[in-house]
């Protein structure tokens, strides 16, 4: 019978005080990519997706933040990052060549489950690519998550947190 009391007792833990319940959440960064839309004609087409972001990471200028990219655009940021950082760089998702053949029975790279996919997997490559602490102190990141436009001829360096 001892035993079983012995299995009950409660574990001690320090009791929460105020700031604890109250303050400010702990550190959060939260990227989606979402509605993409497919622009252009022709060989002028492409598709791009809007990426927001939201943080309280004091490294990001913006808390909050809304641009849209295409897919060249990943493809430069991933090439920088891979360039400039110290940090090992995940694939995006593939190229899609197969879809650009002529004479599908679908949209290739502009049919709506592709594009879907392509989305998940940006969205995959940027979240961990932006979580990583390395990565979050690289100019050509914050550009590409919160300037309007990319700058492919800007001059990579170091984001110091303010």
């Amino acid at each position: 019978m001892a035993e079983a009391i012995a299995d009950t007792r409660r574990l001690y833990t320090k009791p929460q005080n105020l700031n604890d319940a109250y303050g400010p959440p702990s550190n959060f960064l939260e990227i989606d990519v979402a509605n993409p839309e497919t622009v252009g004609v022709g060989r002028n087409r492409f598709t791009t997706y809007e990426i927001r972001l939201k943080t309280n990471l004091p490294i990001f200028k913006l808390k909050e933040s809304r641009v849209r990219r295409r897919y060249s655009d990943f493809e430069w940021l991933r090439g920088e990052l891979e360039r400039e950082s110290k940090v090992v760089v995940p694939p995006l998702p593939g190229k899609a060549l197969i879809r650009q053949l002529p004479f599908r029975g679908d949209d290739g790279i502009f049919d709506d489950s592709f594009i879907e996919e392509r989305r998940q997997g940006l969205e995959q490559f940027l979240n961990k690519v932006a979580g990583h602490p390395l990565a979050q102190n690289e100019r050509c990141l914050h550009m590409f998550l919160q300037d309007e436009s990319v700058d492919k001829n800007y001059t990579p360096s170091k984001i110091r947190q303010a």
